[in-house]
């Protein structure tokens, strides 16, 4: 079924440069280097809707791992708040405002894969959208590099994982 998928959203010639070049750059340096945030939100939002469960949550995890433990709480402290102040349920988030185990890419990818699964699209819309202050998370590379990686860790893994 992935790869089928994979003909659908890579499509032939062109646009399969395209994905692969995204990779490339995601690859190089730290994982918001080489891509710009419009980018990011764009192969987010095209490759995302496709993924199956499992691989969004597998993308996840691989994108979390490049981020240092801080930078995961600092993700996962931002979508906490986020979803608050959009009143989206989310199950796993304690309200203490603080949870470490965010630090752990397995939970954040856990916790982003369930966002996704009930609500398709929030991610993108919570890092991408408008935050507070009509300033896009987007600026902050943190964002960048979660949305742009699970879209760069899923089409890698399609291609089968060159």
């Amino acid at each position: 079924m992935a790869m089928n998928m994979l003909q659908q959203l890579l499509g032939g010639g062109e646009q399969r440069q395209q994905y692969e070049d995204f990779t490339r750059r995601y690859d190089q340096g730290a994982p918001w280097d080489g891509i710009s945030d419009q980018e990011a939100l764009d192969r987010y939002q095209q490759v995302a809707p496709q993924l199956p469960p499992a691989m969004y949550q597998q993308s996840a995890q691989e994108a979390f791992s490049r981020l240092s433990p801080q930078e995961r709480m600092q993700l996962g402290q931002y979508l906490q708040q986020q979803a608050r102040q959009q009143n989206v349920q989310v199950a796993d988030f304690n309200q203490d405002g603080i949870d470490d185990r965010f630090q752990d890419p397995a939970y954040l990818a856990q916790v982003t894969g369930r966002m996704d699964q009930q609500q398709p699209g929030l991610l993108g819309q919570l890092l991408g959208g408008s935050g507070s202050g009509g300033q896009s998370m987007l600026a902050n590379p943190i964002a960048k590099a979660a949305l742009g990686g699970i879209a760069a860790m899923a089409v890698k893994n399609m291609m089968g994982g060159r």
